[in-house]
């Protein structure tokens, strides 16, 4: 039960992102499940029992504001500050104190931060510029995974964004996918409004 609770976020995914590409196309020149528009960040929730799951994948340009490899002083700060910020999840997603929830996993994963690109689905149109400004094509992804176990999950039943839309404002929408025991829903959060209710 637990895996397909899981998977039913990916499975939605699709219509959030085919969504998402009829109204950025002008601004990506594809709308596969990896589109990178900048901007736009896709978050899966998973409620199960007394399990909490979030996934955010978003760019880096969205977080940090640049997606090449940090050289100066001033991205090196960016980058760390950004990084402290995602490794804050109660505060980011705004988890109810009152259902008791203690981080059991998070991981908070970006090329930018050293780690490894595992995923490269994304990154082969990036080798087919002939004008020798690949750089300035790359796309850098932000890749956050938190787990939870909560003593009184029934206490969530909202997701406010509101502190992830301050920590980061060049995020402008969330894609949302979300399951749990009561239902399961996709939406699109924006600044002027940053809470699913369910």
């Amino acid at each position: 039960m637990r895996r397909l609770l899981l998977a039913l976020p990916f499975a939605l995914l699709p219509l959030a992102i085919a969504h998402a590409a009829d109204e950025h196309d002008h601004d990506h020149e594809h709308g596969s499940l990896g589109a990178h528009v900048h901007g736009v960040a896709r978050l899966d929730m998973a409620l199960d029992g007394r399990t909490l799951e979030l996934e955010l994948d978003t760019p880096a340009m969205n977080i940090v504001g640049f997606e090449h490899a940090a050289t100066s002083d001033a991205d090196k700060m960016t980058l760390a500050l950004a990084k402290e910020t995602l490794l804050k999840p109660h505060a980011l997603f705004s988890i109810p104190e009152a259902a008791g929830c203690t981080v059991t996993k998070q991981r908070v994963e970006s090329t930018l931060f050293g780690d490894k690109d595992d995923d490269d689905h994304d990154h082969d149109h990036d080798h087919d510029h002939a004008d020798g400004d690949a750089a300035e094509h790359e796309h850098s992804e932000i890749h956050g995974h938190y787990q939870f176990t909560c003593s009184v999950p029934t206490v969530i039943n909202k997701l406010d964004l509101t502190q992830l839309f301050k920590s980061f404002p060049a995020t402008q929408t969330i894609q949302v996918q979300l399951v749990t025991p009561k239902r399961q829903m996709g939406a699109e959060v924006r600044p002027s409004n940053p809470v699913v209710k369910f």
